[in-house]
């Protein structure tokens, strides 16, 4: 039988996806691209903004619409099972999360045929090109942010077996893989709830000790959690990207107290001023959220100057989303979604100024990086190199070449130019 599978939500879920795959792989399915070819349709959903849900119910509908049987997954399955059951009665299974390890056996029901299997980690079927993947180190999250409903979705922080990732990593290798992005709720977390207790940083030491990985990135770092034995070893050893993923949220002390998360701004300063002294080349990615309860005009503004003082290299912007469940909803002082907007679209326009600023300092620089393929468009090879991350959260490198690169080629190439968003390079 031959399945197709959506995979929406964050580089977690898509590794999610790919243990998925695998598992219905070794169980004698096939995978296909084309939905009318399945007999079977996989949405695996994300449930983390109400932008999100939105996305997922209508590609849920989507699924439904080629009349096969329709199976929906991840953190919408995990939240609202039983009202799915009940206003989407076409769904044909519905599996939550805490569920993937019998997924065959609670398919076999619906399809009626006998499989059996459970995921391993390491067991997977990439979803990303041949030279990049997704290390998935933890599930949950144990800091219960009042915006956030991830703790509710997926539980609490759990790191995974410091043996198993290495043995994960190294199966990647073996498939070619040069390129390993390290992700988590909560990467910097990482090991504090193993025995004996571990640290990221003795996890990225054990891997940079595998041949073959060229690239090694981390996401998701949490601010105060940012050590200075972290940060040492990213200067130090080439092949750790150093790319700062901090997402911030907001930067007055009013709105990080009441978001109830650990740290205030003159923190978030200390640990960027400590970030750039080590390392005067690390690029800095943030993202805020706008229009939470208690941001006043005071608070914005308070925000905004942050933003102008700091110069993030890449910065995102999310405006507030009442999630049910959460400390947040119960909040008064809720804010209108028109100012809500209009406070995203400002922090917007002032980062599209200091990135273009930032973007310019990098002509002359030579840089090392990962061909992604080619744009027809620009007539150029893409590719991506410690300044910018996988996923496309951040702008393009475009790199001119008279001789022909393959995609997966790791090159050298100095910048010529830059734009808003995206640099411009020659081989």
């Amino acid at each position: 039988m031959k399945f197709g599978i959506i995979s929406l939500g964050c580089a977690k879920n898509r590794v999610d996806s790919e243990e998925i795959i695998s598992l219905l792989l070794k169980n004698g399915y096939e995978l296909t691209n084309v939905p009318d070819e399945s007999d079977f349709l996989i949405v695996n959903t994300c449930g983390f903004i109400e932008d999100a849900k939105k996305e997922s119910i209508d590609a849920i509908f989507e699924a439904l619409s080629y009349h096969k049987i329709t199976v929906v997954v991840g953190c919408l399955a995990q939240r609202y099972e039983k009202e799915l059951k009940k206003e989407i009665p076409e769904i044909d299974l519905i599996v939550s999360i805490r569920n993937y390890s019998i997924f065959p056996e609670l398919l076999s029901d619906v399809l009626k045929k006998k499989v059996s299997g459970k995921i391993l980690r390491g067991d997977r079927y990439l979803s990303t090109p041949f030279y990049t993947a997704f290390l998935k180190i933890s599930e949950g999250c144990n800091n219960r942010c009042a915006y956030c409903a991830i703790p509710l979705i997926r539980g609490s922080f759990r790191s995974f077996k410091m043996e198993d990732l290495l043995t994960e990593a190294k199966m990647l290798v073996a498939q070619g893989v040069k390129e390993i992005v390290v992700i988590s709720q909560d990467t910097t977390r990482y090991g504090e709830d193993l025995t004996p207790k571990v640290t990221i940083v003795d996890l990225l030491r054990e891997l940079l000790k595998i041949s073959g990985i060229a690239f090694l990135r981390l996401l998701y770092l949490y601010p105060d959690e940012l050590t200075d034995e972290l940060i040492e070893l990213i200067a130090k050893e080439k092949r750790l990207t150093a790319y700062f993923d901090l997402p911030i949220q907001h930067a007055s002390d009013v709105v990080l107290k009441a978001m109830k998360r650990r740290g205030n701004k003159e923190e978030i300063r200390q640990i960027i001023h400590r970030i750039r002294a080590r390392i005067p080349s690390a690029i800095l990615r943030t993202t805020l959220i706008v229009g939470f309860p208690y941001e006043g005009e005071k608070e914005f503004q308070e925000l905004m100057s942050f933003v102008k003082e700091i110069e993030f290299d890449h910065l995102g912007v999310f405006t507030y989303s009442k999630e049910e469940g959460t400390l947040g909803a119960l909040y008064e002082n809720q804010i209108d979604e028109k100012t809500k907007r209009d406070r995203k679209k400002a922090i917007m326009k002032l980062q599209a100024k200091i990135s273009k600023k930032k973007n310019k300092q990098h002509i002359g620089e030579i840089m090392e990086g990962i061909v992604l393929g080619f744009s027809d468009e620009k007539m150029a090879y893409l590719v991506r190199s410690g300044w910018n991350a996988p996923d496309e959260i951040d702008g393009n490198i475009y790199v001119y070449s008279l001789c022909p690169l393959k995609e997966g080629d790791i090159i050298q190439f100095h910048i010529v130019a830059s734009s808003t968003y995206d640099l411009y390079g020659e081989i």
